[in-house]
């Protein structure tokens, strides 16, 4: 029974060693399902038990210098990789209707290969995210949305770029993301740069929308393949997964918006009688918005300015 089941994984992992696209093989954690696995299960292993234990009887470490050349080369990282999806396709030969998947090797086909190698192997930087958080013991930031996030993201996307490298209409989601995360990252390297950046970031309320609008547009871009008399996309599959996980993600962030800022169940109260805001103040380290996700664990809202001493002043 045992050897039955071996022997049917074997074959399976020999069917998807056979079956990945051969102008993406050499790329690096490429060649096998086995090896981004084992990353992913060790990042919530690391991040959910290794960490928190590292830390328990450690002070918070100091990561303002760090997390602003993270988030820095993450907004150059994005913005290269938006320009790359553009000038492979979706700037120049796409329709962003039914845009089948180049099997070539043309020039274009092959940069659009690279651009979604370089989307896919970005989720993995991204896991950095979840690190800062655990150091700086910003536990209450590690949350299952959190979490599934950042590993869901490079697992099936391992799947999308082995059976088909140029995405055609299926790589439009992965150009939108990076687009977010420009906003995004520009976001947290000025909230992690210190207060006097303050000013710069009344549009903080606006995060989880702009999340929100992403899942929206991905999930209309991709539901005119249900309305089309005939579009040969290569493997329909993907275009099914694209929408579920389109309006998963809608409902997820959803229901984070709902807990906190309509009933504000899910925003961290203030510890002291301090200004709080994104970054440091008086050189103390404070709370800082995570990639794409949220404040959370308490009620105090914090609207275009600080929480102080429980309650709203507004800036």
């Amino acid at each position: 029974m045992i050897g039955d089941v071996i022997s049917n994984i074997v074959r399976f992992h020999e069917y998807l060693i056979n079956r990945t696209d051969v102008r993406v093989r050499s790329y690096p954690l490429m060649q096998s399902p086995v090896q981004m696995t084992l990353i992913l299960l060790g990042y919530v292993f690391l991040v959910l038990y290794v960490g928190p234990r590292y830390m328990a009887n450690r002070k918070p470490y100091n990561l303002k210098t760090a997390m602003v050349i993270y988030n820095f080369c993450m907004v150059a990282s994005n913005a290269y990789i938006v320009y790359e999806f553009l000038m492979s396709g979706w700037g120049t030969t796409y329709t962003w209707r039914c845009d089948p998947a180049d099997r070539s090797n043309s020039p274009r086909a092959l940069r659009m290969i690279r651009a979604s190698w370089l989307f896919y192997f970005s989720k993995y930087i991204e896991l950095l995210d979840t690190a800062f958080f655990v150091l700086r013991k910003k536990y209450s930031q590690v949350t299952f949305l959190h979490i599934f996030h950042h590993s869901f993201m490079p697992w099936s996307w391992w799947w999308g770029i082995t059976l088909t490298p140029e995405g055609g209409m299926g790589s439009f989601h992965a150009m939108v993301n990076a687009m977010v995360h420009v906003i995004m990252y520009t976001y947290y390297c000025l909230s992690a740069a210190g207060p006097r950046f303050q000013k710069y970031l009344w549009w903080k309320k606006y995060m989880t929308a702009i999340q929100l609008i992403q899942f929206i547009v991905v999930s209309v871009h991709i539901s005119q393949y249900y309305f089309m008399e005939k579009c040969d996309y290569q493997v329909p599959l993907f275009i099914h997964l694209i929408w579920i996980y389109g309006m998963f993600f809608f409902v997820l962030f959803s229901n984070f918006w709902i807990q906190a800022y309509v009933k504000g169940k899910r925003l961290p109260a203030a510890a002291e009688d301090k200004p709080k805001q994104n970054g440091f103040v008086n050189g103390s380290e404070t709370v800082a918005v995570p990639n794409g996700k949220h404040l959370e664990n308490g009620t105090v809202h914090y609207t275009n300015g600080f929480a102080l001493g429980g309650k709203i002043k507004e800036v």
